[in-house]
C-alpha cells in the first residue's frame, strides 16, 4: 500500500506508519501538476491543509481514502469521493481541547486588555493603573455558543467553570442533549441580543457563509466578545472592521480568514481591539501528536480492518456505503 502524506505532521504519525509497513512518502510541492503525478498511484493521503480538487483526484487512479489532519473539510472536493466511493475520514477526537483553550484565552486576553496592562508596567507606569480602561469578568456572563460539536462541548464546559450562562444555537442538536451539558438551547438571534461572549464552530457552507455580518454586529452589545476559531468567511471580514472601528463591539479574536494566509496590509490589522492568530487554534504538540497519530490511524484501519475503524471518523459514510 502506498500512503502519500501532504503536509508535516509530527514523527508518532509517521512513526505509526512505519510500523505498518506501508510505503509512505512526504509531499511538499503542492503545485497542481505535480500532485496530479505524484498521487497517481497512492491508495491513501494524510492531508493537512492544501487543497484537492476534483481535476486532481481524478488522476488518483488508486484512492481508497483521504484522511484529514483536522476536522474540517472543506479543501476537499467531497462531491468528487462520494461519487467515487472514497473514505473522507478527519481525525474527531484530536484537537477539541485545544481549540477550547484558544477560545478562553481570546476571552480573558480581550476582556481585561491584558497586553495595555503588560505594556504600561514596562515602561514604569505602574502608579498609573488608574488610567487604564475598564476590564471585565468572565464569572456570570453570558456565553454564547454556535456549533455544539466536540469543540463546542469543550468550550461550554470550561465557561461553566467560571459560571458563565451558557447558551447553544446548534439546529441540528436536539434541545435536550444541549440541557444535559449544561447549557441553554437559544434562537440565533435572541442569543446575538443577550451574549457578553461569542465563539463560532460551525462548518463554512453556503448557509454559513457570511453567518455574522452586518445586521448581527447592529444586534450585539457593545461590550461583547466575538471569537471565530472555526472557518474564515463566517464572520463578515469587511463588517467586522466596520463594527470594531465604530465600537459597535468591544473586540474580536480571529484564528481564520477569508483568505489564507491573508493579504499582508488586510486592514483588520491595524485595529487594536482585535486579537489574530495564524490559524493555529489546534497546533499545540499535544494536538499536533493526537492528529497525526488519529489520521494515521484512520488509513491503517481502513486500508486493513475497517471493524476497528471509528466510523464517528469517516464524514461520508452512508454516502460510500460503510
Amino acid at each position: 500500500m502506498k500512503i502519500a502524506v501532504m503536509g508535516s505532521i509530527h514523527n508518532d504519525g509517521w512513526d505509526l506508519l512505519k510500523k505498518e509497513n506501508l510505503q509512505c512518502f512526504e509531499i511538499t510541492n503542492f503545485d497542481e501538476q505535480n500532485l496530479a503525478k505524484v498521487l497517481d498511484d497512492v491508495d491513501a493521503i494524510l492531508l493537512r491543509t492544501s487543497n484537492l480538487n476534483s481535476n486532481i483526484l481524478s488522476k488518483c487512479r488508486n484512492l481508497k481514502i483521504i484522511s484529514r489532519h483536522g476536522v474540517g473539510y472543506d479543501n476537499v472536493d467531497i462531491d468528487y469521493l462520494n461519487k467515487h466511493q472514497i473514505a473522507l475520514a478527519i481525525t474527531s477526537t484530536s484537537n477539541a481541547v485545544s481549540v477550547a483553550e484558544h477560545v478562553l484565552t481570546c476571552f480573558l486576553y480581550l476582556t481585561k486588555n491584558i497586553n495595555l496592562s503588560d505594556k504600561l508596567t514596562r515602561e514604569g507606569k505602574f502608579k498609573e493603573k488608574a488610567t487604564l480602561p475598564n476590564f471585565f469578568e468572565l464569572y456570570k456572563k453570558n456565553v454564547l455558543i454556535f456549533g455544539f460539536g466536540r469543540i463546542g462541548k469543550e468550550v461550554a464546559k470550561r465557561c461553566i467553570g467560571f459560571e458563565a450562562n451558557i447558551f447553544v444555537f446548534d439546529p441540528f442538536i436536539e434541545n435536550k442533549v444541549i440541557e444535559e451539558h449544561g447549557c441553554n438551547p437559544i434562537s440565533k438571534i435572541e442569543g446575538i441580543k443577550l451574549a457578553d461572549y461569542i465563539s463560532i464552530h460551525l462548518p463554512l457552507n453556503t448557509e454559513t457563509k457570511n453567518f455574522i455580518s452586518k445586521k448581527e454586529f447592529e444586534l450585539m452589545k457593545e461590550s461583547v466578545i466575538l471569537v471565530n476559531s472555526a472557518r474564515g468567511g463566517i464572520v463578515s471580514e469587511n463588517d467586522l472592521y466596520d463594527a470594531l472601528t465604530i465600537n459597535k463591539i468591544h473586540g474580536a479574536g480571529l484564528d481564520v480568514f477569508e483568505q489564507e494566509p491573508p493579504d499582508e496590509n488586510h486592514k483588520l490589522f491595524k485595529l487594536s481591539n482585535i486579537l489574530l492568530s495564524p490559524h493555529n487554534a489546534a497546533l499545540t504538540l499535544e494536538c499536533r501528536k493526537r492528529m497525526a497519530v488519529e489520521g494515521a490511524e484512520n488509513i491503517i484501519k481502513y486500508l486493513k480492518n475497517k471493524n476497528d475503524l471509528n466510523l464517528n471518523n469517516i464524514v461520508n459514510k452512508k454516502e460510500i456505503g460503510i
